[in-house]
Order: C-alpha cells, then structure tokens, then sequence
C-alpha cells in the first residue's frame, strides 16, 4: 500500500506540473480593466515648463561615446538661444569645468521647434556621481548623473525597459513606477515609440515637447539608450515633410559613430558587463545595405571575456503571437536570426506590440525551400525575445492573442508595464516584468538568465 501511495502522490505531482515540465507557455489569467488610453491634459503637471524667462527644458541624457566615459547632455530652450554651455563637476569637487555644445531647430508643417542644445560631455571618470548645470542668469537648472563602472566581464549593471511609452495616464503610472521601483535601473534601454506625435492631427509636434518635459524626471538623471520605433518616422509628404525622422534625428543624438556606423538608427554601446546593439526595424537591413555590412562586422568585434552579455534592442518583435503587428519582424528576422544564433545573443528586447511577451530560446534559421522545417525549435545558442511595448502608447493595448499560444511562446499578457534586467557576474541576470495593478508595480514575470557564453545551459522559467 504504501508504494502505491507513493506511485500515487508522484503521478499526481507530474500532472499538477506537467505545464512547468513540458515549459509550454503560459498566457496569464490576470485581466487588466481596459478603460483606453487617455491622454493626459496638457495642463497637466507633468507637462509643465520650468519657471523663468527661456528657462531650460526638457533635458536629457544619453551614452556619448562607446564605453561610457562620455554623456551626451541635451536641452531645449523656447524663446531664444541661450548658452549652450553645460557646467560640470563630480561630487566633492569645487573644480567646475565647461564643455560646449551644438544648436539646431528645425520646422515641420506649421511648427517651429525651440532652440535645441546638445553637448557631448568627454573625459568622465567611471563610476562617479557628476553634477551639470545648463542655462544662464536666473534659469540655471542643476541636475547629475552617475557614469557606469570600467567595463569588465563581472561588472553588475541593471537596465530598466521600457518601450512605446506615449503620453497617456497610463505612461504616467509606467513611469512613475520604474522611478519608485527598489530595483530600477542605473539606465534604461527604450525599445521605440517616444511621444506618438504623429497620431495627433497633422503630426502636431508640440507633442515632442510635452513629452520631452514629461521624461526629464528620469531622463535628466540617468541615460536613456534609444532605438526608433515606427512612431519616429514622421513621413508626411503631403504635409510636405518626406524627410523621414525629422524631429527624433534634431532631438536626440546617439553616439552612433564611435561603432563605426554611418547612421544613428543602428549603432552599439558597452556598458559595465553588457555589449548592446540597437537596430533599426526602419532603416534597410538586406545583403549589402549599410545596416546589413555593419552589423555583420560589429558582432565580430564583440569580445565575451570582456563584456560576457550580448543585448540586442529593436523595434519590431521577430517572434510575435498577438494578431497585431503579426510577422511585421519576419523579413529582419530571416535576415539577422542566424547571426545572432551564431554569436549567441543572450536576449532581444522589442517594443511595438502593445503588451508584454517572453519567448523560449528558440530558433527558426534551418528551414529551406526543399527541407520545409518552418517551425521554430529550442535552441540552446538563440536568444531569449521579449516584447516590452506596453510603456502607456496611446492607441491602447494588443489583447487579442493568437490561438493556441505557441510553443515558442513562455509567457504573455496584455498588460501595461515595465522591465528590469539585472546582470550578477558574467553567468547571472535577473529579469523581471513588472505589470502596473491598482497604484502598484506587480512582478508577474521573471526568469534567471544564464549567460550564453559563459554558462550556456537551460534556465528555469519563474512565472508567476
């Protein structure tokens, strides 16, 4: 009697678990109360400028150069040049110096753009607290930052995530809890889809600053690294505007040319431990284009003893199961996958599709015309894919989901949220995705990444 009671507890055991055993996706039962994406009024507060005559605003920081010692300070001022001089300091010291920068502006249909300012700031030290100051008289704004440490193969470093953040009181909850978040990030790496101006009547680019005034809270104190969603082209022509990311090129700079590429939509950083790439879902990317001839280079360069975690960051998911958006990321995908799966790519953030999606490590790069084996496969080399795209937008969420969810698919949810990826050592990164619920940041996905390089065997999968 008693071994069959053990044969008993053991066969109930495996049919309780066999969803965790067989690790075939999950599609979470938590259903948000849709009520739409509400934009937030423009008197809102989050939207307000700064007191004082042509005081500065909406500052923003970025990565300048590739390894971390320089940032790139931006600003805008509304009703006159200004000084494009950033005052700068680290902690402790009373030795101030000055680095000056660069002024464009630019008009779209019938807008016409602030003065907008950006200063590379070179030479930092790692891992040191700075302070800056931009503006002249008395709108001086005093804001800081902390550089990143050395880059090295167990440096710790975490990243929050967000993507197609919009402005709606959705984006607002996003935002605030990332900022309130006992685990948030050092930096953040945005997966696309800044402000939405062009849903708004004639690509209406006051929606640039008001986002722009909106983010600074986080953004003016630690580096936001960008990529471009399909919100920053911008291609109007019969609002006689056909150069495409118009606005997103004069508003924000990235250090694209310290990787040797020729345009800001696809570049690289190091950052501590992690080696990132962003790619451009809008820039071409077959054989010979530039994006194409760079990236097969640049991973190349990619040295693991050095910076053991390989990101890559995208707009448009490659692996989707929400009928939204649906194979929009295929064409990248076959052109890129097996470069990736080659070079074994720790994880690939996207944006895009409004909810949230984590896949397998899984694969699709053995299929041809005469074997017909076009089905996705785990993959122990391949990269984990996450779709972060659930920032607030303001066209609402992606609910309606694919049936039945695919093999391929770990987990997925229609929810708003953000992400934090928290790299140990060179063999440890804890992921996390945090659903926003009733005023609170819920962790309702997680999982513990073992490094492709330095530990390459299969994780466990932590859903909630």
């Amino acid at each position: 009697m008693g071994s069959f009671t053990a044969f008993y507890l053991l066969v109930l055991y495996l049919v309780l678990n066999a969803a965790i055993l067989c690790n075939g996706g999950k599609t979470s039962s938590y259903v948000r109360n849709i009520k739409g994406c509400i934009d937030m009024p423009l008197e809102s507060d989050v939207f307000q400028a700064p007191p004082g005559y042509n005081a500065p605003q909406q500052v923003h920081i970025t990565q300048g150069d590739h390894v971390g010692k320089a940032m790139i300070v931006s600003w805008v001022t509304m009703d006159e040049p200004g000084s494009n001089t950033v005052v700068y300091w680290s902690e402790g010291s009373k030795d101030k110096k000055m680095a000056e920068g660069k002024l464009t502006r630019y008009k779209f249909h019938d807008y016409t753009s602030g003065y907008i300012h950006h200063c590379n700031v070179k030479n930092l030290e790692f891992n040191t607290k700075y302070y800056y100051e931009v503006g002249i008289g008395q709108t001086v704004r005093r804001f800081w930052f902390i550089t990143p440490p050395e880059v090295g193969p167990d440096v710790p470093y975490t990243f929050g995530l967000i993507g197609d953040l919009g402005q709606t009181f959705d984006s607002n909850v996003t935002l605030t809890h990332y900022e309130s978040s006992p685990h948030k990030g050092q930096g953040v790496l945005f997966a696309g889809d800044m402000s939405y101006a062009d849903d708004y009547p004639n690509h209406d680019n006051v929606r640039w600053d008001t986002w722009g005034r909106f983010v600074e809270r986080s953004v003016a104190y630690q580096p936001w690294m960008w990529t471009v969603g399909n919100h920053e082209i911008d291609y109007v022509p019969y609002l006689g505007e056909d150069k495409p990311f118009k606005p997103f090129s004069h508003r924000y700079r990235v250090p694209f040319r310290a990787s040797g590429s020729t345009s800001p939509f696809f570049y690289s950083i190091k950052r501590a431990s992690a080696y990132i790439i962003f790619l451009s879902s809008y820039a071409a990317y077959g054989k010979y284009t530039p994006q194409n001839l760079w990236l097969e280079k640049e991973l190349q360069k990619v040295n693991r003893s050095e910076t053991p975690w390989l990101i890559v960051v995208v707009h448009s998911p490659w692996y989707n199961s929400y009928n939204y958006h649906y194979m929009e990321g295929e064409s990248m995908r076959v052109v890129f996958e097996s470069w990736l799966v080659k070079h074994k790519v720790d994880v690939v953030f996207a944006g895009h599709v409004h909810a949230y999606e984590r896949t397998e490590r899984v694969s699709n790069i053995a299929y041809n015309i005469t074997n017909g084996q076009a089905t996705p496969v785990k993959d122990p080399s391949a990269p984990v894919y996450i779709t972060i795209g659930d920032g607030g937008n303001t066209e609402g969420l992606a609910n309606n989901m694919t049936e039945p969810q695919p093999d391929y698919s770990a987990y997925r949810e229609a929810s708003f949220g953000h992400a934090i990826f928290s790299i140990k050592n060179r063999t440890h990164a804890y992921y996390s995705w945090n659903r926003n619920h009733e005023g609170y940041a819920v962790e309702a996905d997680s999982m513990w990444f073992y490094n492709r390089f330095w530990n390459p065997v299969d994780e466990p999968s932590l859903s909630h």
